[in-house]
């Protein structure tokens, strides 16, 4: 019998029927309660149940500041739901990733990636309109509405304690009410949403704490007290470090293990054409805090003094470790959690280094840790966005959230890469796509060229015409746009041989020697496709922030892509001094020498491929050497390791790597260095190893002789 019934059974004459009725009201009382987030009526709509917000029903977050919200619901069901939150990107709003036709969505970009198709596939979707945007304050209407809740509801620039934290509370608040399953939780987004995710994944279950309160890290809960955490991660088209987005000094290497003052010391030249064109944006269709007010968004300060230029001082210097600190993922301590990175070969805002340094530093700490990536013609201008290749990647996003949201099969292994190659010209047929277990075997080869003669790269040299015309606001021109092939005034030209057909994928490596004379120099770089028509293609393009007088050897990397160099056409890599509009052309005079050039080309073919103009790849492979090499058994012996890599023919130690050898592991310093201390019983020939994420295993022998007799 129920309890209800041995209650009221023995109250009243005609117990066994009163009882009928008091049990079946028990038992349809959740039914009769519909899921109500936020306490909104939600109405069927697209096999789903949307529940969506007005001004007038915003939600105040942590801090008092109403944000507008969206929530969209499985057809059926009471919850908890496991959830995804939808992320906008610069100048959008809960909007931009809600379909109004269906799972599909209403466009490439939003294919299978929508909060329709979600919903319909049993997630819960929270779409929001980030503070500062829109209806969340970002309208004069909307502050009008609420004076006071948004009084100081700015845009803080993606900051860990504020638009992190936004995200954070609106999905406690549907845990206490019992929509959102606190253990099962997806965030995703599109370039600004984007960089929120990876945020999120890195705090993980950790709030970062206000400015007022130490901005140090407390466990996240919901209002009523219930653990949160972030289950899994879909960044697209993100930033890592917006310090190197916005200001790249060129010292990113794909096969090293980022530091925390890489791209702060120096600190590197702006992109202009794109710094500008955000900050309008902002200031069209957002709320800015008026100068001077908040020293931790005050982004009207910081773009004046991030366009400003050289010489840097105390206030750029505080500036970029603002954002370091708090507007980015890279930096945060402890272990993400599990992501799938997307990121396009010709997006000139954030590169694949973006999603590269995130994805190195975290399989440098575990090898086998949960992150993949994607890469292909998408993202920001000068993105192609091909239907075909949005629509399987994002499929494959689909499948990575229900793997660990859901304990569902498929989606990609760790480590894993997928990566499509540029689609020239626009519409053409998108290629198959290359798959790898980790980023180092996408690539197994590598063509080289360049030439030891001197050139000089003057400040004011280059085409300025072909600058113009390849800046990704002001050029208005696509990745496939072609120019004559020329050798500009005060620039320096290295071209390759003719290629007998191979397919370049990854991020190009160029070491060279230079002697620069002056101040604030830069060297710029783009590497471009020569046809046999005499017309040039640009593939990649990056920048290198010089020292003042700087001499001796540099090694960097161009942003990457994959690109098919058709037989008969020649890789030429130009370097210049001047890159702008897109990149921010120096205060300074100078002039650089440059000369020993060596120019590396990732490559998916392995070595002999292309008539054996594919060889090995010396920026990735570790060469593993030992002193001394024959020591004799029977005596105790100090084996000094070292470990290093040559990019482009250029040497560098590998800081980090483990050295396996007769049982023992041991780690390489700063200086490629280990030492083991061992004593052999027999002779005979024993193998070394030396690992670390990001590269290729390097292996020596150690040839033990014959115990010495005396």
């Amino acid at each position: 019998m129920p309890p209800a019934c041995g209650l009221v059974f023995p109250l009243v004459r005609r117990g066994l029927a009163l009882c009928g009725v008091v049990a079946a009201l028990v038992l349809a009382s959740p039914a009769l309660a519909a899921p109500a987030p936020f306490g909104r009526t939600c109405a069927a709509q697209q096999g789903v149940r949307f529940c969506g917000g007005t001004v007038a029903t915003r939600v105040p977050s942590f801090d008092g500041v109403p944000l507008d919200v969206d929530v969209t619901l499985p057809p059926t069901g009471d919850g908890p739901w496991p959830t995804i939150v939808l992320m906008h990107g610069w100048g959008g709003s809960k909007t931009d990733y809600e379909s109004t036709t269906g799972p599909d969505g209403d466009g490439n970009e939003t294919y299978h990636w929508n909060n329709v198709y979600f919903a319909q596939r049993g997630y819960a979707v929270v779409n929001y309109t980030a503070r500062g945007w829109g209806d969340s304050c970002g309208s004069a209407s909307s502050r009008a509405a609420d004076p006071s809740g948004c009084a100081q509801g700015w845009l803080h620039l993606a900051d860990q304690r504020y638009e992190a934290h936004d995200t954070q509370y609106l999905l406690g608040l549907l845990a206490d009410e019992g929509i959102t399953k606190p253990d099962a939780i997806g965030v995703t987004g599109i370039s600004y949403g984007g960089g929120q995710s990876m945020e999120l994944a890195f705090l993980r279950d950790r709030v970062r704490q206000l400015p007022s309160q130490g901005s140090g890290f407390v466990p996240w809960t919901s209002p009523k007290g219930t653990p949160m955490s972030i289950t899994a991660a879909y960044p697209r088209w993100p930033w890592s470090d917006l310090v190197n987005s916005l200001e790249p000094n060129g010292r990113f290497l794909d096969f090293a293990v980022p530091g925390p003052n890489d791209t702060r010391v120096p600190l590197g030249v702006a992109k202009t054409s794109y710094v500008q064109g955000l900050y309008a944006l902002g200031l069209a269709g957002g709320y800015y805090s008026p100068p001077g007010l908040d020293p931790n968004a005050d982004l009207t300060t910081w773009n004046a003094r991030v366009l400003a230029g050289e010489p840097e001082d105390s206030e750029s210097t505080a500036i970029s470790n603002q954002i370091f600190d708090f507007h980015q993922a890279f930096g945060l301590p402890g272990t993400p959690a599990p992501m799938l990175l997307q990121s396009g070969w010709t997006d000139d805002l954030f590169p694949p280094e973006e999603s590269l340094r995130a994805y190195n530093l975290i399989r440098a700490s575990n090898p086998s840790a949960p992150v993949s990536l994607q890469f292909g013609d998408l993202g920001h201008a000068r993105g192609t966005n091909a239907p075909a290749m949005d629509k399987a990647l994002q499929d494959q996003g689909s499948a990575f959230f229900d793997h660990y949201l859901k304990g569902a099969s498929g989606g990609p292994a760790p480590g894993a890469v997928t990566a499509y190659l540029e689609v020239c010209p626009p519409g053409s047929p998108v290629s198959a796509p290359f798959n790898a277990p980790s980023w180092p075997a996408i690539h197994p080869g590598s063509v080289t060229f360049g030439s030891a003669a001197a050139q000089t790269v003057t400040s004011t040299g280059g085409n300025q015409s072909t600058a113009t015309k390849y800046d990704p606001i002001a050029g208005g021109s696509n990745s496939c746009t072609q120019v004559p092939a020329e050798h500009a005034s005060g620039t320096a030209v290295y071209e390759g041989p003719a290629s007998n057909g191979y397919t370049m994928l990854g991020l190009p490596t160029v070491s060279a020697h230079i002697n620069v004379t002056g101040q604030f120099g830069q060297l710029d770089s783009r590497l471009w496709d020569v046809g046999p028509d005499g017309n040039q293609t640009l593939i990649s393009r990056g920048v290198y922030r010089l020292l003042d007088n700087q001499q001796g050897n540099i090694v960097f990397q161009l942003h990457g892509n994959g690109w098919r160099f058709a037989p008969g056409h020649k890789p030429k890599l130009e370097l210049l001094g001047r890159d702008s509009p897109y990149l921010r052309p120096s205060n300074g005079s100078f002039s650089i020498q440059v000369t020993n050039v060596h120019v590396e080309l990732p490559t998916v073919e392995g070595p002999g491929a292309a008539g054996g103009q594919v060889k090995a790849p010396g920026a990735r492979r570790i060469k593993l050497s030992v002193r001394p090499r024959r020591p004799h058994a029977g005596h105790r012996v100090r084996l000094i390791f070292y470990a290093k890599i040559t990019p482009a023919g250029h040497r560098l130690p590998v800081k980090g790597a483990t050295i396996r050898f007769a049982g023992h592991k041991v780690k390489t310093n700063r200086h490629g260095r280990a030492v083991m201390h061992l004593r052999f019983k027999k002779a005979g020939r024993r193998r070394a190893t030396a690992t670390r994420s990001g590269l290729l295993k390097g292996r020596t022998v150690v040839h033990v002789r014959r115990r010495a007799k005396h």
